[in-house]
């Protein structure tokens, strides 16, 4: 079961590996820079070996919050393209599978120009053998794409790229599809297959919600606490179409529990399930 948490990169991109082993995960996510700025990746040849010779894995990379793929804005097209091109090039020094990305905001322009926006800047890009990207599905609000399967669908259809897709649980709940049961989680999971294909599935962001289904609001809880639940992340994590694929962790850090906790409690889930079939 590959299960793990976003950990920090500060002090240099190899100390994820300590950072991860730490809170028991064995794969997990990172930003290579703050997401809140304009800051490429700055990683030294000797920190890239060490992270590449570390036994944990698959890795992803998460781009940068201001990466916005739909923009009709050319000077932030161009800034996206670049940013996210450099999270590509670093993916590969690294030895990282996947790069995840939003699809961002058409900002007024429509959410068809916004999906052909975003194809093209994909096809922009040069993503390096070894690399794939992936769009991650989004909660939804204002005029963010990504909230519906058939955004993802459009998107894979437009570009001429080979990308995949991130779904995370607390997003895709958000934007209305119910995971809150096991019947819920099967019908969302066809859905998902029926629109873009399981097949181009490679990585679950596992987090629970504290909004409701449908409310568009993104805001992660402890995996079973919050509006999903127990039975349904309990159906996530046992699903046929998840259970080998990359679960990360973007857990909150409070009630004196972090990502040590929700990483056991997925494994408590899992095994749960094991021991009652």
């Amino acid at each position: 079961m590959h299960v793990g948490a976003h950990v920090s990169v500060a002090g240099g991109v190899d100390n994820a590996i300590e950072r991860q082993t730490e809170v028991g995960g064995n794969c997990g996510q990172i930003f290579t820079a703050s997401p809140q700025v304009w800051a490429g990746p700055d990683i030294a040849d000797d920190e890239a070996t060490r992270f590449r010779d570390s036994d944990l894995g698959p890795w992803v990379i998460h781009a940068s919050y201001l990466v916005n793929l739909a923009t009709p804005k050319d000077d932030l097209r161009e800034k996206s393209i670049a940013s996210l091109q450099a999270e590509c090039d670093a993916a590969a020094r690294l030895g990282i599978e996947f790069v995840n990305v939003h699809l961002g905001a058409h900002t007024g322009a429509g959410v068809e120009n916004g999906l052909d926006n975003a194809a093209s800047a994909i096809d922009d890009l040069d993503v390096p053998s070894g690399v794939t990207l992936l769009i991650e599905s989004d909660a939804g609000s204002g005029t963010k794409l990504g909230d519906e399967f058939a955004h993802l669908a459009a998107v894979c259809d437009r570009s001429h790229t080979d990308i995949g897709f991130c779904l995370d649980t607390a997003h895709t709940f958000a934007a209305g599809y119910d995971l809150s049961s096991p019947d819920a989680v099967a019908e969302t999971v066809a859905a998902f297959d029926d629109t873009v294909g399981l097949g181009d599935l490679h990585c679950l962001h596992l987090n629970d919600s504290k909004h409701a289904c449908g409310t568009n609001k993104d805001e992660h809880a402890h995996v079973g606490e919050g509006e999903i639940g127990v039975d349904g992340m309990r159906a996530i994590i046992n699903d046929d179409a998840f259970r080998d694929l990359p679960f990360v962790l973007e857990t909150p850090t409070e009630n004196g529990n972090g990502f040590a906790w929700n990483i056991d409690r997925v494994r408590e889930l899992r095994a749960a399930s094991s021991t009652s079939q």
